[in-house]
């Protein structure tokens, strides 16, 4: 599993091929018609009597049969007890300065693939033009974009959720398919000299320190950081977010210093992080814990090149069975 959806976002071929062999197959016209020419309503109203129509055929014996073989309905294999409890120590360890929002399972159709390179192959698409939340760190960068609207243009966002996420991506064997994500997103307008990513920086990085040092020292855990063609972040991150880390912190121990690793060969995620991309393992770099990194997202959704934004999330239950 990856916990990032920043990989290529390009349809399998087979699944391309097979597209294409069902559009032959039906009418001239068809294509076009549900695509591009139907009203969202009434592509949406005849979306909806086909599911009706298919839903009434299901039996019982049909249900039984897909709980058992369809990877997107099966329960996670993880205790919810252990889950929560850990989820419940993220939340006490969260600073004041960060809103919870609790996320609707779906969010409007396109919300991946209009602010990142991510293709809707990924995403389960509903019939009602919205989209099961594939990666919740976008879905809260939305909201934030809507309560920046609302701000004055000095104003800032720190929003923070737990959610269940669904992709239709098949990571490998197993792995599932949904898995919850605690996810933060910041989102504020530049004020020069990388200052306003600096102040982000170190506030994410500050909370994932303190959930790592709290929850699983003994697992070697640390975050990687990497810094895509960027200057001013590099001299930021020495001169002001390393700093900043060691000022918010009482007691900086050398343990909590060395989780912070510096990783500029890093190559995954350019083009969907923009300037910055963390990475959170555990047990030397072995299990992925979490990602983020900067992004233009909150700058697309406001129509406003000069608002910065900043996504960071980790995977709950993987830290679950790490704790």
């Amino acid at each position: 599993m990856r916990v990032g959806i920043c990989d290529s976002n390009q349809m399998p071929d087979s699944e391309g091929r097979a597209a294409e062999r069902i559009w032959r197959a039906m009418p001239a016209g068809t294509r076009e018609a549900l695509a591009r020419g139907l009203p969202s309503a009434d592509l949406r109203t005849l979306l909806i009597a086909v599911a009706r129509t298919r839903a009434g055929q299901v039996t019982p014996a049909d249900v039984m049969r897909r709980w058992q073989h369809d990877r997107f309905v099966r329960p996670a294999a993880s205790d919810p007890r252990r889950v929560t409890a850990v989820e419940a120590r993220l939340w006490q360890l969260l600073p004041a300065e960060f809103a919870g929002v609790e996320l609707s399972p779906v969010t409007p159709l396109g919300t991946c693939a209009t602010v990142a390179p991510v293709s809707q192959n990924r995403v389960v698409t509903t019939v009602r033009t919205t989209e099961v939340v594939s990666d919740s760190t976008n879905a809260l960068a939305v909201e934030a974009a809507a309560r920046r609207r609302d701000q004055p243009k000095d104003g800032h966002c720190h929003l923070a959720c737990c959610h269940r996420v669904l992709r239709a991506q098949v990571f490998g064997p197993g792995s599932a398919p949904h898995f919850r994500l605690f996810a933060l997103v910041s989102s504020a307008r530049d004020s020069g000299s990388g200052r306003t990513e600096a102040s982000m920086l170190t506030r994410h990085l500050a909370y994932w320190l303190e959930v790592l040092e709290t929850l699983i020292p003994h697992r070697q855990p640390r975050i990687e950081l990497s810094v895509f063609d960027d200057q001013v972040l590099a001299e930021r991150l020495a001169d002001t977010v390393r700093p900043g880390l060691a000022a918010r912190t009482a007691e900086c121990t050398a343990e909590r210093a060395a989780f912070l690793v510096d990783r500029p060969e890093r190559i995954r995620g350019r083009g969907y992080y923009t300037g910055f991309a963390l990475r959170i393992t555990a047990d030397q770099g072995e299990a992925e814990l979490g990602d983020g990194g900067l992004t233009t997202w909150t700058a697309q959704l406001t129509h406003d090149f000069k608002e910065r934004c900043l996504v960071s999330c980790i995977a709950t239950e993987r830290l679950t069975a790490l704790a």
